[in-house]
């Protein structure tokens, strides 16, 4: 349960109290506790914890992103929890006329997933606001006033937050920024794993693919803080510029990373013995946690502090022990080459994380104007979000995956009110319809980790919070205690759900203290509710509309063969001499990153359902590690081909290769997505026409090796399709 404690480093708690998941909790944690503390100095408690619950519904809504969007979805929960605090105050003395509303909110405010994860957030506050408001229902009289209490707390939640971002306008730039670095040195920490004889490769991969996903939703939050927000690209400020530039050189980083790929297998049987793989494995450890130090200080908003260390001279005596090799062994096969190859990409390493540290340097603004361009583009790279009425009715269809789960939410509500009405009258048998609806997700494997770490958390999280009310007496400690909880709590909200039930549930004996209940009563009640609303939403996930990732996995692996063939096409286009620009380039790149995320999640979530409900596990996991290793050498040779002086013809060879490599992948494209021969596909399938201006040269040797490498791994990617496609 508390494997998050250990091996803490001074770092990663930098990360953390610096976090805006920290900040979030603190902010949370004060908009929820003052109010009550207020209304127990006026001797108003209940009124207190009325307007806090306020508070508490909009912090859900709060999610991270642009400040803009931030404000419009928390002014949406603002009206809809007024708005649904009136009715179900109205509906409340008729309990059939209750369980409707509760059927067809829970049913109504799910759908609002079509309009994404934001207005999905919308949703789940108004839903929590109304199953609140079922502990306490108010008389007809009281209707009104309870709302508006609502309304206030909300309201009190909405300033807290719009004057943090108002007198901080560039911290959660800077945070998302920081945490972006911190998820990219950790791919490169396991970059360094490749190189180490003691790891498996196979184990290598599932956790570097894992990493990766991480990466991309960093990339991914970045992007929504920066490109979305007029005041941190548009108005060019002489901060938001430095995060702009900044986060354009860490993705041509993480770029640089990612392409570093090789036999590793082949080198710890050639150089295993040297000791040589080990020292690179050193360097690159060590440039992670250079980059990782930077990430630090960029999120906490200081100076970069001491001289960075000069890893130049590493690097020097790693080429002077690499010259010292032996002449290549014909009778062995072993040759320097590859390792002179690895030199030059350590060396720009290097380099580029040098160039991040520019975020320290004010002389960068300098060189902004030649940069500007790439901040004119933003907004090709975010999707739009536009709120639609027709995205809403074309998903009323059992097609559609967001019905399916607002269906399967509106019943399972409907099971744990009626069980809570008729065969459960707890003090607190809300709880159980609480429960559900917060653990209930659109895909059974979440749902199922969710409740997991739901029962683990709660017993866990009663077993503190009775140690604490056991071993501490004095009011003004307890107290303490809760405000602490009720941090760690909402800090990690996002992040570890598991904290977070194991303090919410502590902090929760601990106030129900206060207010004179008795805490063992409260940790039975809290555990039992928690096991029925669980055993609903479990149950629900598996037998109502249940959505398996494998029947997700067949449009995935198309995108994601899509969004490689496009940029194989571009390598293609540079071969052939046509200009690829910048922007293009860019988002073709971004495409593969997020196309080969989403596969790479899918396929993990598919692993934690039922056996009897995954389909191909291996060559899944096979075509995933495939595709890893081809978008790596399709970026390895375009950044060759960028820092080129010159544009030259390939062979016949070559080009030979190239069209084998582009018609592989079409027809593993046309055999999981019928639908994908079109004009369009036909031409990525090609080679563009030779620049006529283009000299004539002997074969590259190199860049025949290479494309004959895309062409293998593009054949056995077609090989994997064809048994997923059958």
């Amino acid at each position: 349960m508390f494997r998050f404690l250990p091996r803490v480093s001074r770092r990663d708690l930098s990360y953390f109290f610096f976090s805006q998941h920290f900040s979030d909790g603190v902010r949370t944690t004060l908009a929820i506790l003052l109010p009550a503390l207020v209304g127990a100095q006026w001797g108003d408690f209940a009124t207190g914890i009325l307007i806090s619950t306020g508070a508490v519904c909009v912090s859900v809504a709060d999610t991270p992103g642009s400040a803009k969007h931030k404000r419009n979805g928390m002014l949406a929960a603002l009206g809809m929890v007024f708005g649904v605090a009136v009715l179900t105050g109205l509906v409340a003395p008729y309990r059939w006329l209750l369980g409707l509303e509760v059927v067809g909110l829970a049913f109504a405010l799910t759908m609002l997933l079509v309009w994404g994860a934001r207005a999905g957030s919308v949703g789940s506050a108004t839903l929590l606001g109304m199953v609140l408001l079922l502990a306490h229902p108010p008389t007809l009289a009281q209707v009104v006033p309870h709302a508006l209490l609502l309304l206030l707390g909300g309201a009190w939640y909405l300033v807290l937050a719009l004057l943090q971002q108002q007198l901080q306008p560039y911290r959660a730039a800077q945070q998302t920024l920081g945490e972006c670095l911190h998820a990219m040195a950790g791919f490169l920490q396991l970059k360094s794993t490749f190189y180490q004889e003691s790891t498996d490769l196979a184990d290598d991969y599932r956790r570097l693919v894992a990493q990766q996903i991480l990466v991309n939703e960093k990339q991914e939050a970045v992007r929504e803080v920066l490109f979305r927000s007029r005041q941190l690209v548009s108005e060019s400020t002489p901060a938001s510029r430095r995060l702009v530039l900044t986060f354009v050189e860490a993705v041509d980083l993480y770029e640089h990373i990612t392409a570093g790929y090789y036999d590793y297998d082949a080198l710890r049987k050639a150089f295993g013995a040297s000791g040589l793989l080990a020292e690179i494995a050193a360097l690159i450890s060590r440039l992670a946690t250079d980059l990782d130090y930077l990430g630090s200080a960029i999120q906490a908003n200081r100076a970069y502090g001491s001289p960075p260390p000069d890893r130049t001279r590493e690097w020097d005596r790693l080429q002077a022990r690499i010259a010292a090799l032996p002449p290549p062994d014909a009778a062995t096969g072993t040759s320097p080459r590859v390792l002179l190859k690895i030199l030059v990409n350590l060396r720009d390493l290097i380099r580029r994380i040098g160039n991040l540290r520019r975020y320290f340097d004010e002389g960068l603004l300098d060189e902004a104007p030649p940069e500007a361009s790439r901040a004119a583009t933003h907004g090709q790279f975010v999707a739009p979000q536009e709120l639609h009425l027709r995205a809403f009715t074309e998903n009323l269809t059992l097609g559609s995956a967001v019905f399916r789960h607002a269906m399967r939410m509106a019943l399972a509500c409907l099971v744990a009110f009626v069980l809570a009405e008729s065969l459960w009258h707890g003090q607190h048998n809300y709880w159980v319809l609480t429960t559900v609806t917060i653990m209930l997700k659109p895909g059974f494997s979440l749902t199922r980790q969710r409740n997991i770490e739901r029962i683990i958390g709660t017993l866990g999280g009663g077993l503190l919070g009775a140690l604490v009310l056991k071993l501490v007496h004095s009011g003004d400690a307890r107290f303490t205690f809760l405000v602490v909880f009720m941090v760690i709590a909402y800090s990690f909200l996002r992040t570890k759900y598991l904290v977070t039930v194991v303090f919410l549930t502590a902090y929760l004996l601990i106030m129900f203290t206060f207010l004179g209940a008795g805490y063992l009563g409260i940790i039975e009640e809290r555990v039992t509710d928690t096991l029925l609303g669980c055993a609903i939403a479990l149950s629900a996930g598996y037998l109502l509309f249940p959505s398996w990732e494998r029947d997700q996995l067949r449009d995935l692996l198309a995108a994601t063969l899509r969004a490689n063939l496009a940029y194989l096409r571009q390598l293609a286009d540079r071969l052939m001499g046509r200009e690829v620009p910048a922007t293009a380039y860019r988002l073709r790149r971004k495409d593969v990153y997020v196309a080969s995320a989403n596969l790479a999640a899918a396929f993990q979530r598919m692993l934690s359902e039922p056996k009897s409900k995954q389909r191909h596990p291996t060559e899944i996991h096979e075509f995933v590690v495939l595709n890893h290793i081809l978008s790596s050498n399709i970026a390895a040779l375009t950044t060759t081909l960028q820092e080129a002086d010159t544009a030259t013809l390939p062979s016949p060879e070559s080009r030979r290769a190239l069209t084998s490599a582009l018609a592989a992948l079409t027809r593993s494209l046309t055999r999981l997505a019928p639908e994908a021969l079109n004009p369009e596909t036909a031409t990525q399938a090609t080679l563009p026409e030779v620049r006529s201006e283009m000299p004539a040269t002997p074969p590259d040797r190199p860049l025949l090796d290479q494309l004959v490498f895309l062409q293998k791994v593009s054949a056995d990617l077609s090989k994997v399709t064809e048994v997923l496609a059958a």
